[in-house]
């Protein structure tokens, strides 16, 4: 039996076969519709799964990958090899007075809409981030003034040995588009969000606000990653790209955004790698005009495709 069958088997005794893909293209889990196959895609649906999950990773030295929904993420065109992980099963959202405890397969626009439906305020500014609540961590997503680390009280996490965690948020050094969960190896399962009481009316005025705002400005008609760039101290980046005249232009089927200079886009069947270039080409164009250089907050993922 080759290495690949003993995985699959192995899998199989954990999870059900639906929620076990072979080769399964990425292109289908990603926001920019790019990226090449995963060899093992495998949705868990209980903690205790993925726990398994990671401990069958371990024991036979197999590369283990987490995807959130793939909205902060280019996958490149040769795909990621091993087990990539997705938590799309895990997508409970409960609320306990004040607070809400939201598992990480919920994206966090759903977690937004709940705390309006209770009339508790402090994660408007999410309701327009299309990201799950475990990469919101991951990342500690903002926008409008917002971000996790304003709400988040505790997390539970899966660490890289498989065993299950609950820390405070300051386990967490949550910090401007930054945590250290990649680096510590944890696997989000659920966050619990201290909120505040509100009026219904108030806070969906807010979100509304908010919303008419990312409709107007982003370019939300073709797939893309989102913001690709931090903000740099004392810059914006959209304006820099803008200023550098790049609008309208990138490689292949890829273009940076008329709409929004921040974006890119995938107007036209672009690869991954078209993608990464156009990346790659604005980074080198601001750096030349303005001597700033633009840190990419869309992560990059899996392997450069074979000739």
């Amino acid at each position: 039996m080759s290495n690949s069958q003993t995985i699959e088997k192995q899998l199989r005794d954990i999870l059900d076969d639906d929620h076990i893909l072979i080769n399964e293209p990425l292109n289908n889990h990603t926001y920019t519709k790019l990226g090449g196959e995963a060899d093992f895609f495998v949705t868990p649906s209980s903690y205790e799964a993925v726990q398994q999950v990671v401990q069958l990773a371990n024991r036979e030295d197999v590369p283990f990958t987490l995807l959130g929904n793939g909205s902060n993420l280019i996958v490149k065109d040769g795909g990621i090899r091993g087990i990539v992980l997705s938590l799309k099963a895990l997508t409970d959202i409960k609320v306990d007075g004040n607070e809400m405890i939201v598992q990480s397969g919920a994206r966090i626009i759903d977690a937004s809409y709940r705390a309006l439906d209770e009339s508790l305020t402090g994660l408007e500014f999410a309701c327009g981030i299309p990201g799950t609540v475990g990469g919101a961590l991951f990342m500690n997503a903002g926008a409008y003034g917002g971000e996790i680390k304003d709400v988040l009280k505790e997390a539970v996490v899966v660490d890289r040995d498989g065993q299950l965690l609950t820390l405070p948020a300051d386990a967490f050094d949550l910090q401007y588009r930054h945590s250290n969960i990649p680096e510590k190896g944890y696997i989000v399962l659920e966050a619990l969000f201290a909120l505040k009481p509100g009026q219904y009316d108030d806070v969906k005025a807010v979100m509304d606000d908010l919303t008419h705002k990312r409709e107007s400005k982003q370019p939300l008609e073709y797939p893309s990653c989102g913001s690709v760039f931090k903000r740099p101290p004392g810059y914006f980046a959209g304006k820099l790209i803008q200023d550098s005249g790049l609008q309208g232009k990138g490689v292949g089927g890829a273009e940076v955004s008329t709409k929004h200079a921040g974006f890119i886009v995938n107007k036209n069947n672009a690869t991954a790698t078209d993608y990464i270039r156009s990346i790659e080409m604005v980074q080198q164009s601001v750096k030349e005009q303005f001597g700033v250089d633009l840190e990419r907050e869309v992560r990059i993922i899996g392997e450069d495709p074979t000739s």
